[in-house]
């Protein structure tokens, strides 16, 4: 294979673009083991106190990423997450108000492969969602596994990271007065073993457990639709059936994380690796799909309300394509 090295003169500017998603990059992949095994050091050297005194906390801390989670707008807006959105570049595009006495549950598609526009969108300043959406606090909702991870749980929840559980979900869309945004990559881990460039199949079919949360306590369900999220990494060929794809869903059964096995381009050579390509990406915000609130919803109302949702986001989807690059011929797959 003939490797495409990055010539010596590129500017500074773009240099910082790529440490700054090399340390997202690395924040998603590898900074969880890191954390558990500094805390597994701290425990069995001379600062074992250190360790004992963050368990304590921790233990008394243990439910905050399912009532909220603790957001940090320092850390939110960092100037490293101006150089991540410049790097794709990351755009948010807002179709309408929203109304910020009222609670909302965004249903981000596609998932990609680590959703990174749901991250640099909702998670950090840098698109300025504060700005386009004020009176409304975003908050991505991420798997608990990695809430039970020291150190990690902490530094993730300072850009509004909180757990998917149900309970979870429930806190922030039933707040008194409004004002939460709770965003769910609603294809979930197994919609990431799809996630390639020119990918438009979407796992929502039977994902109806946002729907009867959103009937329950009268939150507004809002479509989202992430044009270019599915074209930052190619993955190796998994089609439904192969040994391969077994392996990753038995894996994901286990573990409840996607194991995708992707790959892009690297930092110094444009030919290999695992840092995404410079693809733009255009998250857009569709309207809302009103919701009554219904305290003890039955099927039929959970089913009518989706199929509402999904015709919101096809249209949303072909309302907008063709201002990002794809065809009037490409529609929307649900499975």
């Amino acid at each position: 294979m003939k490797i495409q090295f990055a010539p010596l003169n590129v500017p500074l500017q773009r240099r910082l673009q790529t440490a700054a998603v090399l340390q997202w990059l690395f924040s998603f992949l590898a900074l969880a083991q890191c954390c558990l095994a500094a805390f597994v050091l701290l425990a069995l050297s001379d600062w074992w106190m250190v360790a004992l005194l963050y368990a304590g906390w921790l233990w008394l801390d243990w439910d905050t990423p399912t009532t909220g989670g603790r957001r940090s707008q320092w850390v939110r807006k960092w100037t490293v997450w101006e150089y991540f959105r410049d790097y794709f570049p990351l755009t948010l595009v807002k179709t309408v108000d929203l109304d910020p006495t009222k609670n909302y549950i965004f249903g981000f598609h596609p998932h990609g492969v680590l959703v990174a526009g749901g991250f640099g969108n909702f998670c950090t300043e840098a698109t300025g969602f504060s700005r386009l959406f004020p009176g409304l606090r975003s908050h991505l909702l991420m798997l608990p596994f990695w809430f039970r991870v020291p150190f990690f749980r902490d530094y993730i929840m300072c850009g509004g990271l909180v757990s998917s559980c149900k309970s979870s979900l429930s806190h922030l869309v039933s707040r008194p007065g409004g004002g939460n945004v709770a965003v769910i990559a609603v294809g979930g881990a197994p919609e990431a073993l799809d996630a390639r460039p020119g990918a438009l199949t979407l796992q929502v079919k039977n994902r109806k457990g946002f729907i009867k949360l959103a009937l329950k306590h009268g939150a507004q369900l809002v479509p989202v639709f992430s044009f270019g999220e599915n074209e930052l990494f190619d993955q190796m060929e998994n089609p439904a059936g192969s040994p391969l794809r077994r392996l990753q869903n038995r894996l994901q059964s286990i573990m409840g994380i996607a194991m995708p096995l992707f790959h892009a381009r690297g930092v110094f050579q444009y030919s290999f690796g695992l840092i995404p390509y410079r693809k733009s990406i255009h998250t857009v915000v569709g309207k809302p799909v009103p919701v009554t609130q219904i305290s003890s919803p039955t099927s039929e109302e959970i089913d009518g309300l989706h199929r509402v949702y999904l015709q919101s986001l096809v249209e949303l989807f072909e309302e907008n394509k063709t201002f990002y690059g794809l065809e009037e011929d490409q529609h929307l797959t649900f499975i």
